[in-house]
């Protein structure tokens, strides 16, 4: 059938069983707006406030649903909007397809009006990204698009369209098993597709060699990362924990890949991980890592790593191996297919005498903040009854900050794409978008965002998004008034000057969420927070909560720079 670009690109959108896009109009993609509201009822499409909160919303549709999120900006800068969403994707592996519009084929290089080189711009921050020069390319290159984004460890794709290409006119093929759909090598040519990489799998060698070293440990430790959530493989993991009988950390990305509330879990390991993480560490006689890259906030001083025993690192990235740490075996390829091997070869072995002395030391270590405020606000007070409130089911995003770290040590999580938060990057203002996305693509779940007084006022404009399409999503302010994270290393490191960290600001939380139409809750004691909680949770539409906390709360444990994992401290003087 003959269709315009801007229907091609609709139609391949439902190939790839897209329901929901995030975006912004202007002048170079109206053409695929005008396609947009001819295929309204069958795409839903989101106007965010800004195009950087676009694609944190396609990003957090990503991460709790899996699926791959989508989404649009024009030109200039509306695309340039879209890179620290972009590069906060991409450093998590999250699957997203960004489309951009530029100018015509024959303005591109003349400094026109809103034009930037995009695929120039995002070319470190993106698996793959296309200028499409040729209508006759446009479908195969949006398919590629949504295969590269999801093929071995995922990530972000942006397809960059000129204006008069989603004007012309071409003859289009439906492929109804598109992401499966074969290219001929003069159509890869053309299009200038990266080398398709062989799906990576284990040797022999090193399976036996893993599992020799399995069945010779006494006490091994387990840490696990987001890999394990992007492969789909927490029940395996959770069953070769069982049979391997050993204890568990996650990393801040992997939060939910295990159960919780289950004994053999410790905590996050690294900067702010808990003190039996860093005891276990410290005792194992081996340590096998699953779908982490080994980021310096985990490992802290690479030098001082887990040097005194074996580690098995199973990655689907080849180029994570050796990258951050030297590892004794590596098993590369999907962490689903690995266990699944591993589990089927290995027998079940008891270790209670590691177990107990790992349920001493957390029950010697527990996390436990205090105040000296009258009203007894603590964060994880805060969480904690968040969480039996939501029977432990919501699911919650986080801006990035001291209420990232506590809602990771505190709220408790039991599944899988249930924590969403910026890990690599550390994108403040990246929750409230993500928020939006996350709500959007689970209506039956109930969605909080945990934020900081900092971080919100990054992208507070969202909050018209909400409002505007009754996104019923839950803004939780933990508000200290001051950039807590950064405070607290000057607390450490600078003397305690306090340089620009004290924020202060005249903000009236309440009366701006009024203004932009939300409803508004505000907790003041310890007394209120259970019922103010329960109120908000109960409402049908968006609404925000507006909590002051003690500014000398600090994020505890913590490693600091160049020390050990093992030897985190667990107190901070106060001035």
């Amino acid at each position: 059938m003959l269709l315009t670009g801007s229907q091609i690109i609709m139609e391949c959108l439902l190939e790839q069983q897209v329901d929901t896009v995030f975006g912004y109009p202007g002048g170079a993609v109206l053409n695929i707006y005008d396609a947009l509201y001819e295929y309204s009822d069958k795409i839903h499409h989101i106007c965010t406030a800004h195009e950087q909160g676009a694609a944190h919303a396609a990003d957090g549709y990503a991460r709790s649903s899996g699926k791959t999120g989508v989404c649009i900006a024009t030109s200039g800068p509306g695309a340039t909007n879209l890179v620290t969403g972009i590069a906060t994707a991409y450093m998590d592996s999250v699957p997203m397809v960004a489309i951009t519009g530029n100018v015509n084929l024959n303005l591109l290089g003349l400094d026109s009006f809103q034009e930037v080189d995009i695929t120039g711009i995002t070319m470190p921050i993106t698996k793959h990204n296309f200028l499409v020069k040729k209508i006759e390319y446009l479908a195969d290159t949006l398919r590629e698009a949504f295969r590269i984004a999801n093929e071995g460890r995922k990530g972000p794709v942006l397809v960059d369209i000129p204006k008069d290409i989603t004007g012309q006119k071409y003859e289009f093929t439906p492929v109804p098993d598109a992401p499966h759909h074969p290219l001929s090598t003069e159509q890869e040519l053309a299009m200038h597709l990266p080398l398709p990489k062989p799906a990576m799998t284990p040797k022999e060698c090193h399976l036996k060699r893993a599992l020799k070293l399995l069945s010779e440990s006494e006490r091994p430790f387990l840490y696990t990362g987001g890999g394990l959530i992007a492969s789909e493989a927490s029940e395996e993991f959770a069953r070769f924990a069982e049979k391997l009988d050993a204890p568990v950390a996650a990393s801040l990305m992997c939060q939910g890949g295990f159960d919780q509330s289950q004994e053999r879990y410790l905590g996050m390991l690294g900067m702010h991980g808990t003190m039996t993480a860093a005891l276990a560490l410290k005792h194992c006689d081996l340590f096998i890592a699953v779908g982490t890259r080994f980021s310096d906030r985990v490992i802290c001083n690479s030098g001082l790593f887990a040097r005194h025993c074996p580690i098995i690192q199973i990655d689907i990235d080849p180029a994570e191996f050796g990258k951050n740490i030297d590892v004794n075996v590596k098993l590369g390829g999907d962490a689903k297919e690995i266990l699944h091997i591993l589990n089927e070869r290995m027998e079940s072995q008891p270790r209670p005498e590691w177990m107990n002395q790992i349920a001493a030391w957390k029950q010697q270590y527990p996390l436990h903040q205090t105040t000296k405020q009258e009203n007894g606000i603590t964060p994880q007070l805060v969480l904690e009854t968040l969480h039996n409130l939501a029977n432990g089911d919501a699911i919650i995003t986080t801006e990035v900050g001291q209420h990232q770290m506590w809602a990771a040590q505190f709220y408790g999580f039991h599944r899988p794409r249930q924590f969403i938060t910026s890990g690599g990057l550390g994108t403040m203002g990246f929750g409230l978008g993500a928020s939006l996305g996350a709500q959007v693509a689970n209506p039956d779940k109930k969605v909080i965002n945990v934020a900081g007084d900092g971080s919100f006022h990054m992208n507070c404009a969202e909050l018209s998004t909400a409002v505007k399409y009754n996104i019923p999503i839950v803004e939780l302010i933990l508000d200290n008034r001051v950039l807590g994270m950064v405070r607290q290393w000057q607390k450490l490191f600078y003397d305690y000057r306090f340089s620009q960290t004290t924020l202060d600001k005249a903000t009236n939380y309440e009366m701006l969420a009024q203004a932009f139409g939300m409803k508004a809750l505000t907790i003041t004691t310890k007394d209120e927070i259970e019922p103010v909680l329960k109120e908000a949770l109960s409402h049908k539409g968006p609404v925000l909560v507006h909590c002051a906390i003690d500014r000398d709360i600090n994020v505890l444990p913590m490693v600091p720079a160049g020390a050990s994992a093992e030897e985190p401290i667990l107190e901070i003087k106060e001035d």
